[in-house]
This record gives C-alpha cells, sequence and structure tokens, in this order.
C-alpha cells in the first residue's frame, strides 16, 4: 500500500463503520446498484476534501442515526477508486461529476442528490437535517389507519 492510500484509511473508516459498504471496481459498484434495484439505497462518493472532512460524513453519521434510513450503503473514493467512481456516477443521471457527493435511490431510481455545494461551507447539522429531510421523504415506512 502506498503512503498516499494509508492517508484515507480513515476516511474510508469513517463510513464503513457506519455501515457502508466500500465499492473499489466498477463491477462492485454494479452489483451493489443490481441488489438493490427493488429498495432504498445511499451512494457516497467520499473524498479527502475538507468538505467531506468537516461536513459530509458528520453529516452522514448524524443523518443515518435516524428511524427512516436507506437500507443499503455504499461507497467510492473519489481519487482512489478512480473507475469505481466513475461508475458511480454514471448513475447519478443528470448530474455533473462533484465531489464529495450522496445520492439517494428508491427501486433503482435516482431520487435524491446532494452535491459538492450541499455541503462546502455548511455545518454538519444543517445538512444531516436535510439528509433526514429527504429519507423521511423517499425512504420513510408509509401505515394507513
Amino acid at each position: 500500500m502506498e503512503h498516499s492510500d494509508l492517508l484515507v484509511v480513515p476516511m474510508r473508516r469513517e463510513l464503513t463503520q457506519l455501515g457502508f459498504v466500500e465499492l473499489r471496481t466498477p463491477e462492485e459498484v454494479d452489483a451493489f446498484m443490481d441488489a438493490n434495484r427493488n429498495g432504498t439505497a445511499l451512494l457516497a462518493v467520499n473524498s479527502i476534501c475538507g468538505c467531506a472532512a468537516g461536513t459530509m460524513r458528520p453529516a452522514l453519521a448524524r443523518a443515518l442515526d435516524h428511524s427512516a434510513i436507506p437500507h443499503a450503503l455504499g461507497t467510492v473514493f473519489a481519487g482512489r477508486d478512480i473507475e469505481a467512481t466513475e461508475r458511480a456516477r454514471a448513475y447519478f443521471t443528470g448530474f455533473p461529476p462533484t465531489s464529495p457527493a450522496v445520492a439517494l435511490f428508491k427501486d433503482g431510481a435516482l431520487v435524491e442528490m446532494f452535491e459538492r455545494r450541499h455541503f462546502k461551507g455548511r455545518h454538519p447539522q444543517m445538512v444531516a437535517a436535510e439528509l433526514v429531510d429527504a429519507f423521511e421523504r423517499h425512504f420513510a415506512v408509509q401505515t394507513t389507519v
């Protein structure tokens, strides 16, 4: 393992400790997406940048401590898992490449996209509240009275 790869280990761990599955190849990304065509999924593009460290990862940690969350969590690492990141971005129809990013899927369809602009210069609590709102809109179990 190269020295630069060792630097991102703690950054990767922040998400894997939350239950994210690392997707390091295009095939792993496709398998993750195929396995979640019927259900809910979150695919995060992790990054070494400050807005990933200071906002995205802490916001995800807060947001995932909620009752309505996606059942599958996957992550690629921009700048490290280059081909996997490219494949993940291919699922982000209509959005330019950005990192960090968080994409929410329901039954295989992209339903919400959080791009770098949603994280940069913002407090994690604010972003977590927006993520929770999106989770509730798209992933909450509807009950009938």
